[in-house]
């Protein structure tokens, strides 16, 4: 069964980074990110409408060329977690997590019993459709699987330090715009009530040994947030990315086509 090389690395304490797929569930994606240098996708099920389907052939594209796959699902739902994982997922995104009871019920829809309650499928996409000891593959599955549990509200922020204090959450990620919604300052990133909850959800982090996540949308944010503490960070979104720099590319193409036009103008007196 193949291991996962993120999960240890962020627990003694490193980085990981990767990048957010909204809408290219393309066959190339991970390959492409991976060409990039991304350590990780990180397939959206919450807002792109993608089925499990597509998620599970996302899964197989990533088989073998050294990414590691990873899913947030829509909800805190068994059928999504375990669905997810069967599929090839080597771990999950939960949003809206607001409590430690609730990321103990995330953290047992990923184990096996007597750890927690995932039903059994071996030699299936998980586990590369291969035979073995169960109890190896049991093993490996808990050893590999990460566990993200998404703080985006104002009660998720207020519980950060139980939600982190959960054994076999690994990393606890702001939710950065809900957040800001659900405090009544929707996209004030500067917001000194934002600032403090996001102090308050990285620090609860550090104190449990979890590492903090994030998504920047640009090199700004980028340094800004690692300079705060996070230490997993999905860098953009793959349709802002193709929107941001078509758009740039177009701007320069009108821009010397009218300089152009206006020479012409001029040339014809």
């Amino acid at each position: 069964m193949r291991g996962n090389p993120l999960k240890q690395r962020l627990a003694d304490g490193g980085y990981a980074f990767g990048t957010m797929v909204f809408e290219f569930f393309t066959p190339g994606i991970a390959q492409i990110v991976h060409a990039a240098g991304a350590e990780f996708v990180l397939y959206d099920m919450e807002h792109s409408g993608v089925g499990i389907e597509a998620i599970k052939q996302q899964m197989a594209t990533c088989r073998g060329i050294g990414i590691v796959p990873l899913v947030r699902v829509p909800a805190t739902e068994y059928h999504f977690i375990a669905r997810t994982l069967d599929a090839g997922a080597m771990g999950v995104m939960v949003p809206m997590v607001e409590s430690a009871e609730q990321a103990r019920e995330i953290v047992a829809m990923t184990r096996y019993p007597p750890r927690g309650r995932r039903g059994a499928a071996f030699g299936v996409a998980h586990d590369d459709y291969e035979a073995g000891a169960v109890t190896a593959k049991i093993a490996a599955a808990m050893a590999r699987t990460l566990v993200i549990v998404q703080i985006e509200t104002a009660k998720g922020a207020t519980a950060a330090e139980e939600i982190a204090a959960v054994d076999g959450v690994d990393v606890v990620w702001l939710g950065h715009f809900d957040l800001t919604n659900f405090l009544g300052i929707p996209g004030e990133f500067g917001n000194a009530k934002y600032l403090a909850e996001v102090e308050r959800i990285v620090a609860a982090a550090h104190r449990h040994g979890k590492t903090a996540g994030f998504m920047p949308v640009d090199e700004k944010w980028a340094r800004d947030y690692l300079g705060k503490g996070f230490r997993m960070m999905a860098y953009g979104m793959d349709l802002m990315m193709l929107q941001q720099q078509l758009a740039h590319g177009l701007g320069v193409m009108r821009e010397v086509a009218q300089g152009g036009a206006v020479g012409k103008r001029r040339a014809r007196g």
